[in-house]
């Protein structure tokens, strides 16, 4: 069995000693859903909604959660990201986000990503729940990753 990165000899948990790595740019890409009826997907759009404009304060809300990923993930480093950004797509049905992070580095910022992504998807549902409690969140996944020693990857079917 391949010996596990965040277990010591002793199989207790701890943070991957990354001292020994060599810098590197680094860029991850995540995405989700957010599905919704049409009132709220309207709400949205127009800016009606009773809490405000919502993707401008879920866009702060993914940026700042970014940032503190290594607060929130056990045995996450705490990184300083360089960029950080959210884009959103109004769809038929709901609002695709997608959160970009990057830094020069020596780990990954996939983490980062996918926390942004899934506390704007968070935030949406928060600011529009007085329209429509049954909103759902899905489809969070890691789109691609640049850098680093194990090189770019992409998900399948993209």
């Amino acid at each position: 069995m391949a010996r596990l990165t965040h277990l010591d000899e002793q199989g207790a948990a701890r943070m991957v000693d990354v001292g020994g790595k060599n810098l590197s740019a680094r860029v991850a890409v995540a995405s989700g859903r957010i599905t919704m009826s049409q009132a709220a997907l309207a709400a949205i759009r127009e800016g009606d909604a009773p809490k405000g404009d919502v993707l401008a304060a879920a866009r702060i809300a993914g940026i700042m959660a970014a940032k503190k990923t290594g607060e929130l993930i056990p045995l996450c480093h705490p990184l300083g990201l360089e960029a950080v950004g959210i884009d959103f797509a109004l769809e038929e049905n709901g609002i695709r986000a997608t959160a970009t992070a990057s830094l020069t580095g020596k780990t990954g910022v996939e983490m980062e990503a996918l926390v942004a992504v899934s506390t704007a998807l968070l935030t949406i549902y928060d600011m529009a729940k007085s329209i429509d409690k049954a909103m759902v969140i899905g489809e969070i996944r890691l789109l691609e990753k640049r850098g680093g020693k194990s090189g770019d990857w992409k998900a399948p079917g993209l």
